[in-house]
């Protein structure tokens, strides 16, 4: 019987091993995906496994005061105006990992608002008026990276509220006008709390995963300070660093956590 020769090029050998490889990947794959599934806060090392979450979010600003933004002309002020409260509505998905320190997490966030818009195109110079439309979509993306000190847990309230409060570095579109990036770092407090409104039904319905979480918000570096000046508009005081975010905290991976 005559035995077939290897093609030029690929030693048999190499295809052999790439034979072996293949279900080696798979079944490390497989393994690895077993290994999470099957971990927990029990014996992991350190950090321990990740879980992913989508929470839609309305977001109200200038929470407690508003800044006062003057007009200016001639190089005098002439007319000033006090903003009133902002709302937006935002998309979150965020990474929760927990760690063997105790009462301590981490966790990152991508922030997308979808609706925001602005008549005024940062990258290309254009105006919505240059184009014929009303205003630009303003939605650039946010990352929060925090740690997260849970000082109320669902153990102490059997399952019904749980809350934290969060130190985090904010990676956001940069808000002063002597900003050398588009984006700057901002450093960020809140205080979090979530309650399970769910928590009366059987345990194995899927609803009872749902929170709805308050989030007061304290950002303390990269705002708008009084004195910045944006073309013919001036702050008279300061933006308010309050926020108070409503959330809905929905678990992707896993389900059922």
């Amino acid at each position: 019987m005559r035995i077939a020769e290897p093609r030029k090029g690929i030693p048999r050998n190499a295809r052999a091993s790439r034979r072996v490889l293949l279900p080696g990947v798979l079944v490390l794959a497989c393994l690895s995906v077993e290994t999470l599934q099957a971990q927990n806060n029990d014996n992991c090392f350190l950090l321990c496994a990740p879980s992913l979450k989508f929470e839609p979010t309305v977001t109200i600003g200038n929470l407690f005061r508003s800044p006062k933004v003057g007009r200016i002309e001639g190089g005098e002020v002439v007319e000033v105006s006090q903003e009133g409260r902002e709302s937006k509505f935002e998309s979150i998905l965020a990474v929760d990992i927990p760690t063997q320190v105790p009462r301590l997490s981490l966790s990152v966030e991508a922030i997308w608002a979808p609706f925001e818009g602005t008549d005024r195109n940062v990258f290309s110079g254009r105006t919505a008026g240059d184009l014929g439309v009303h205003e630009f979509r303003d939605n650039p993306a946010e990352l929060e990276f925090e740690a997260n000190f849970h000082w109320l847990k669902g153990e102490q309230t059997r399952g019904w509220l749980g809350s934290h409060f969060d130190i985090v570095d904010q990676y956001s579109p940069s808000a002063r006008p002597q900003d050398l990036g588009l984006y700057t770092h901002k450093l960020n407090f809140e205080l979090d709390t979530a309650v399970s409104i769910f928590n009366w039904l059987p345990q194995r319905n899927w609803l009872r995963n749902l929170e709805l979480e308050f989030s007061l918000d304290y950002l303390a570096t990269g705002i708008h300070k009084a004195g910045d000046r944006f073309g013919d508009e001036v702050f008279i005081t300061g933006a308010s660093p309050w926020s108070l975010s409503i959330l809905v905290i929905v678990p992707i991976a896993p389900l059922r956590p």
